[in-house]
């Protein structure tokens, strides 16, 4: 006991005590709620004095005329983002490394940086106002080229595109900067022995600076598998209205209106820890994919 106390690395385990108590008061406590999932949960009984009903929950989530079409928006509206999420910022990555006036360079990464630090609930007004069929900028200078106004938020044609769009738009500077980390490591003796090959500013790109943030790409893709099933509530939430639930709504919302607005507590629940489990799968087969091709470890 008296050699624990002497050790020196007692006061850095002692400094973990408030965030191991803060993660299980907020993360592992409220996982016995996990068990209303299997019960027709009444507030007033409690989980302990509601009634049990096992799988009926779940026999009634599969039945819903919704439920399919909730899951493929989820994993559709996902992908998209992923697949998205990756060109966009290794493209823009790729046209400022060859920038070579570093004042103009760091403006740009400073500005398309900053939605990242914005929350949706103020970004879902900017885009309401800026896609309004009525007033809405873009429909008036649409309207400049005779174009008849487009209800952007809803049409279901273009509410996915919008999602995708603007999801994009303001997490791409984050991404960009995490691609401009990894081209500094790229070895500039390569550059210069594909310039003595004859090899142009397009070929070098192509075959020293694609390869050479590769392995960045394939971990930031496999990482990403793990929210597949995370489409973005919060933007969706401030966006989507019952004309696009078609092709908006997804696993989060339904809970939201199930759980919040419907008062089906144990239905909602049943959702949650269906996505959880899936979630649990895939984040570990993403970071199994992350150790076999990209060499990440956690441990």
């Amino acid at each position: 006991m008296l050699k624990f106390l002497r050790n020196e690395r007692l006061p850095l385990h002692l400094m973990l005590l408030p965030s191991l108590a803060i993660l299980a008061v907020y993360s592992y406590w409220p996982m016995a709620g996990i068990v209303i999932a299997f019960e027709k949960y009444i507030p007033t009984k409690g989980i302990f004095g509601s009634p049990w009903v096992g799988w009926r929950n779940f026999e009634y989530l599969f039945n819903l005329p919704d439920t399919k079409r909730v899951f493929v928006n989820t994993l559709l509206i996902a992908s998209m983002k992923i697949i998205a999420g990756l060109i966009v910022p290794i493209f823009v990555a790729l046209l400022l490394n060859e920038v070579r006036k570093t004042m103009f360079k760091r403006t740009f990464q400073t500005l398309v940086y900053l939605p990242h630090f914005l929350s949706w609930v103020i970004l879902g007004g900017i885009l309401i106002d800026l896609l309004s069929p009525s007033n809405g900028l873009v429909n008036q200078t649409l309207g400049i080229f005779g174009v008849q106004p487009i209800f952007f938020l809803g049409d279901n044609n273009w509410f996915r595109f919008i999602l995708v769009s603007s999801d994009v738009w303001k997490e791409f500077g984050f991404s960009t900067i995490v691609y401009l980390a990894a081209l500094t490591g790229i070895n500039p003796t390569l550059y210069e022995a594909a310039s003595i090959d004859g090899a142009n500013r397009i070929r070098q790109m192509w075959h020293v600076t694609l390869p050479g943030i590769m392995p960045i790409a394939i971990l930031m893709v496999t990482l990403s598998i793990g929210n597949v099933l995370n489409a973005g509530f919060d933007q969706i939430f401030n966006l989507y209205s019952p004309p696009v639930y078609e092709s908006g709504d997804i696993i989060d919302t339904l809970v939201y209106r199930l759980g919040i607005l419907q008062s089906q507590y144990g239905l909602a629940t049943a959702v949650g820890l269906l996505k959880s489990t899936v979630s649990l799968i895939m984040i570990a087969c993403s970071y199994f994919m992350a150790y076999r091709f990209a060499n990440y470890r956690i441990f």
